[in-house]
């Protein structure tokens, strides 16, 4: 026998209930469908959604986005309850850097630090030094000895942007993002010339020559400030689709042109999504919380491995946002 579920139009404030009676939190990152978004307590990039999770006193943590980023807001909170809509929803990239080739390539290099961007595994985060996210990567890498030998892990676009910013010369991991890489130069071309007013803004996980068009380059967050900044304008926007709802929302009066994919000759505009960030739903939404299920669990002594590296960011990133302040308060 089937089991009953509320009528869509009441999915909002059944969730809403269950939050209540859950004492539950609802993340979410950008890349999520706009209701999502609208029903989040806390809407972020990797960066802001893992401090919020390593803050909350919650007793329930459900993660509105891609299971890595679950797991790392488990690994920060081991004693709570971590929940996840669609436990199938993966990322192109995590997948790009297994755990076992990883270990061998780390051990093929032992003088290197190893950084990992966020996106990627609990298991390879256990295997790093320092994780960084696309916020403060640059930063972080720049507070390093500059004689230091580097691997960057596991998006190779990401790297070798952040190579050319420092200076450095990281040794990359071959992996990156099914979305950044394949929006196509030539449709961009195209907008830029339709639109020849607009601002080109890009995730840095993009290719360089991609990269090589853009006024402004950053996080998604960064993306969105750089909008809200710039409120009546235009944006060619070459990052996930997703980031769309809240720009908009933030930007009034702007116009925004998303970057088709180049599968299908660039007619494919909805391939400038994430489908692992879309397997995320209101009807799951609601299911995973009512059942609680599925939950995220992680074996104790991985998540002690994994921890480290992330605290380590969260303390290195802490350090550089109050001495930054500090400086601008002196100025």
């Amino acid at each position: 026998m089937s089991q009953r579920y509320p009528n869509p139009a009441n999915l909002e404030s059944e969730i809403l209930r269950l939050k209540r009676e859950m004492n539950a939190v609802i993340l979410a990152h950008y890349y999520q469908e706009d209701d999502i978004q609208d029903i989040a307590d806390i809407i972020g990039d990797s960066l802001e959604l893992a401090r919020k999770a390593s803050e909350t006193t919650a007793d329930v943590i459900v993660f509105c986005g891609v299971k890595f980023m679950a797991e790392g807001a488990k690994i920060l909170n081991p004693s709570k309850t971590v929940l996840l809509p669609d436990m199938a929803a993966g990322c192109s990239l995590e997948s790009s850097c297994p755990p076992d080739r990883f270990r061998a390539f780390r051990a093929a290099h032992p003088d290197h630090l190893a950084i990992s961007y966020i996106n990627c595994s609990a298991a390879i985060k256990a295997q790093t030094d320092i994780i960084v996210t696309s916020s403060n990567a640059e930063a972080i890498i720049q507070s390093l000895p500059q004689e230091q030998k580097i691997i960057f892990a596991p998006d190779r676009f990401l790297g070798g942007y952040l190579n050319k910013k420092t200076g450095r010369d990281m040794l990359l991991w071959d992996g990156s993002c099914m979305v950044h890489e394949r929006f196509s130069e030539k449709e961009l071309v195209k907008l830029k010339t339709r639109h020849p007013n607009a601002h080109v803004i890009a995730h840095p996980e993009c290719p360089e020559s991609l990269l090589n068009y853009a006024d402004y380059i950053g996080a998604t967050s960064g993306l969105l400030r750089f909008a809200e900044q710039h409120p009546g304008e235009e944006f060619i926007v070459l990052t996930e689709a997703g980031i769309l709802h809240q720009m908009k929302k933030r930007s009034p009066g702007s116009i925004f042109y998303p970057c088709p994919s180049a599968l299908d000759g660039g007619a494919c505009v909805g391939c400038n999504t994430c489908e692992y960030m879309k397997l995320n739903t209101m009807e799951k939404l609601y299911r995973c919380m009512r059942d609680r299920t599925p939950e995220l669990i992680l074996p104790p002594e991985l998540m002690v491995a994994a921890r480290r590296p992330l605290d380590r960011m969260l303390t290195m990133s802490a350090h550089m946002q109050s001495t930054a302040i500090a400086q601008a308060s002196n100025a």
